[in-house]
């Protein structure tokens, strides 16, 4: 489908309340960081628990987005968005509700239900509504509001949790998902492919349970052991999933992913690019709310502040501009290299300093990992979404929040898990068992030894070296990302080259 030739007068006041949309979403995959605390003493619950509390969110959405993409090209993508605000509301009152940790599981798993629809219809409503000059500024807006609402959670959280209770944090969505309804339904066009495909429910179940599966087994793991039954079990289970999933994808007349896209290396290096910063950025902000009240001893509003500098830098680079000019003066493959490099050395950063207690350091950190993230994640969507045909938009928004939201529920699974087994191997003898499921069970458990000050202090200890090690890691997945996503963008680049010469048949063959 062609881009409109009259731009739509109202297309900036439509970008606003799409991103509204997005921001309340995205919001609540770090908002829960800081809650942390106030969740392990109210509910009682541990460090599998609170993983699962944020992963069920990110896993609901993973699961579904593409799902969602398809009906969205098929039944009317803000017909799905404003399905999807509802259910999301409703997730977050029986989330605010909740009086135990599965409850709350549940509850936040809902919630993702409806995000995944919201998501999946964004970023295609935006690339029908503004044409193809005006379509980088616009992506540049949306991936800065994305980013915000990823650094911005631990921020509102903070200040909730300092005059509320720890429901707040959904509470506050409720006004927010009322004024995106009315909004949504007043200004965003409807649109459609007449001729979607029927939807894959088949290939929907098969990739829920494979990454249910997967992560399931990593959370399980340090608690459970990594060679016990149920950790096996359950990583089997996934495997199966998803060599099912390719399996069916391949041979189904209306595949929910095409596997055809993967020829494409502007596709492999955005889909690959696209989860390891998610994997790094959401695992290490899962992280570094937990060394900043753990370890530092700032409350839930302080530590919370504390990441603005990354929000910041990112709001200050894309909403005026600036990243988007500086990008256009590169490749795309370099602007994302580039962009995950500066992510990389931002994360490498926050550990090393942080491990010392020095926030300046952790402050830089955090600014290079925003100038990152306003150089990489604009050209990574552009990059996919110029891979998949524009009637497959809805598919294509959803396969870019799978990206996110999968790299980020497999980070926070990983990198927990990571911290879990060294802090739990770094704990003295006379600790028990349960002491190793929260820094704080450590410390409650120290509190009741001979030498309860020693013992608190190489509890601390063992807590920081997982955290160091644990965000080292994430740094590494997310150079690495860049690495393979700027090789990958440039042999696509290579490959168009003689392409474009050739004729537009040939171009044609070459991008499928």
């Amino acid at each position: 489908m062609t881009s409109p030739a009259v731009r739509r007068p109202d297309r900036w006041l439509i970008l606003g309340v799409l991103c509204l949309a997005q921001l309340v979403v995205v919001l609540d995959n770090t908002v829960l960081n800081v809650a942390v605390p106030s969740l392990t003493r109210e509910l009682g619950a541990g460090t599998a628990d609170v993983q699962w509390m944020v992963s069920a969110y990110s896993l609901a959405q993973a699961g579904l987005l593409i799902t969602a993409g398809g009906l969205a090209d098929r039944y009317g993508r803000k017909r799905v968005q404003l399905i999807g605000l509802a259910l999301f509301g409703c997730g977050s009152l029986a989330a605010a509700l909740a009086d135990s940790p599965g409850r709350l599981i549940a509850a936040r798993a809902g919630m993702g239900v409806g995000g995944s629809l919201l998501m999946a219809t964004t970023l295609a409503i935006l690339v029908r509504v503004f044409d193809a000059e005006e379509r980088p500024k616009a992506i540049g807006g949306w991936a800065a509001v994305t980013s915000l609402g990823f650094a911005a959670g631990p921020v509102i959280g903070g200040l909730l949790l300092d005059h509320f209770w720890w429901g707040s944090v959904f509470i506050v969505n409720l006004p927010v998902v009322v004024l995106g309804l009315v909004a949504i339904a007043r200004l965003v066009p409807e649109s459609k492919d007449p001729r979607g495909d029927r939807p894959d429910l088949l290939g929907a179940a098969l990739c829920t349970t494979a990454m249910l599966g997967l992560v399931f087994a990593v959370i399980s793991g340090p608690e459970h052991g990594w060679t016990g039954a149920r950790t096996l079990a359950s990583a089997a289970v996934g495997a199966a999933a998803l060599a099912g999933f390719v399996h069916w994808e391949r041979r189904t007349e209306h595949p929910m992913l095409d596997m055809g896209f993967f020829a494409d290396p502007r596709f492999r290096g955005a889909i690959s690019g696209g989860v390891l910063v998610a994997f790094g950025m959401g695992g290490s902000l899962f992280l570094l709310t937990q060394q900043l009240q753990f370890v530092l001893g700032y409350d839930p509003l302080q530590a919370g502040v504390r990441v603005v500098p990354m929000a910041a830098t990112v709001v200050a680079l894309n909403m005026t501009g600036l990243g988007a000019r500086l990008a256009a003066r590169v490749s795309a493959p370099v602007a994302i290299a580039g962009g995950m490099a500066l992510m990389a050395g931002g994360l490498a950063a926050v550990a090393l300093f942080g491990r010392d207690g020095s926030y300046a350091g952790t402050c830089a950190g955090l600014v290079l990992m925003g100038a990152g993230v306003a150089f990489a994640q604009p050209a990574m969507a552009a990059a996919l979404m110029g891979a998949i045909p524009p009637e497959r938009a809805g598919v294509g928004s959803g396969l870019a929040g799978t990206l996110s939201e999968l790299g980020t529920s497999v980070g926070v699974a990983v990198l927990g898990a990571l911290l879990t087994a060294r802090f739990a191997a770094g704990l003295p003898a006379g600790f028990g068992g349960d002491a190793a499921r929260s820094l704080p069970d450590a410390l409650r458990h120290a509190a009741d030894g001979p030498d309860a000050a020693a013992l608190a202090d190489r509890a601390r200890q063992a807590f920081t070296s997982g955290l160091t090690a644990s965000q080292l890691i994430g740094a590494a997945a997310v150079l690495a990302g860049g690495l393979v996503a700027g090789h990958l963008l440039r042999r696509a680049g290579d490959r168009a080259a003689p392409a474009a010469a050739q004729g537009p048949g040939d171009r044609a063959e070459v991008a499928g």
